[in-house]
């Protein structure tokens, strides 16, 4: 019998396994890529940023989310920030310049408060940077690039004057019944007799609109003689205005260490108790895509030492 030529069959088996092992260590190493043939991302480094929803903006491009606003390490020299809004939100915006401007040296912050619907139309007009409104943004406002993001929870109280003889609580029925013109007598809702004045803020006020949807159930104030309506969204001259027989409502912050005043309790419960039916969100309102000062304002606003500074007592 001839003698076949040629390796002997181990070395061709040996051969495979050494190709096959090096086939499978290239693709196992191979760097991984998405879709698109890019590199795959690594998650942006630096320091945490606030976690807060935030509205959606119809058309245009995609809002900034909040979680972008992180506290900023440093902010230039020079740089400004043009707020404008609810009367509810004087002291916040008080407490949040004295933060802001304490921190980073060389920073201004420049406050007003002429209503929830005047900061929207400098918001959009450019001649604020931020708007401070005491009420979710519509469809309209979301489609002109607004965004608003949460800043607080606040209460709606109900106020009478230090000396009104009226000394009791009120249900979520008669806050209706006087609200809307029903009952404009004190003796209807358990006082003694007397006339009811009510004090109302004007429409452009983020509060009057709250207070319609959350009080009235979207219902209309009255418009009786008892009823008068503010000509400007100011609290001070609101709490002038009760005197012995009138009520109007605020922000609870803006009157819980009033002397002239007296909180009244509603079903029972008072503005500071988990029960108490009126509560509603704050916001800071933005345009889209928010400037550096913006990024850099509202980080601070919405992070846990912005947010301690901003329930400061003065």
């Amino acid at each position: 019998m001839a003698k076949s030529s040629g390796p002997p069959p181990i070395v061709f088996i040996l051969l495979f396994f050494l190709l096959a092992g090096g086939g499978a260590f290239f693709f196992l190493n191979k760097p991984a890529e998405n879709a698109n043939n890019t590199p795959t991302p690594t998650p942006a480094s630096g320091g945490g940023a606030n976690q807060l929803p935030v509205a959606p903006v119809a058309g245009g491009a995609a809002p900034v989310s909040a979680s972008s606003f992180a506290l900023p390490a440093s902010v230039a020299a020079g740089t400004a920030v043009r707020i404008d809004g609810s009367t509810s939100m004087v002291t916040i915006n008080l407490n949040l310049k004295k933060g802001f401007q304490g921190r980073f040296t060389g920073t201004t912050v420049d406050t007003k408060a002429n209503g929830s619907a005047k900061g929207i139309q400098d918001l959009v007009a450019g001649t604020a940077d931020i708007a401070a409104v005491s009420r979710p943004l519509n469809a309209q406002e979301q489609g002109q690039g607004l965004v608003a993001v949460p800043l607080a929870l606040d209460t709606i109280a109900l106020v009478v004057g230090a000396n009104n003889p009226f000394k009791g609580g009120l249900t979520v029925d008669q806050v209706q019944d006087i609200f809307k013109g029903t009952a404009q007598d004190w003796s209807k809702v358990g006082g003694p007799a007397g006339p009811i004045k009510v004090i109302n803020r004007p429409e452009v006020s983020g509060t009057h609109q709250t207070f319609k949807e959350q009080v009235l159930n979207g219902g209309n104030f009255g418009t009786g003689p008892n009823i008068t309506t503010l000509d400007r969204d100011a609290t001070t001259p609101l709490l002038q205005a009760l005197g012995n027989n009138g009520i109007g409502y605020a922000t609870f912050a803006q009157v819980v260490n009033q002397k002239t005043v007296r909180v009244v309790p509603v079903d029972g419960a008072t503005p500071d108790a988990g029960n108490y039916p009126y509560k509603r969100q704050l916001y800071y309102a933005y345009k889209n895509p928010p400037s550096q000062a913006v990024k850099d304002f509202l980080g601070y606003a919405t992070s846990p030492e912005g947010q301690k500074a901003m329930l400061a007592e003065n």
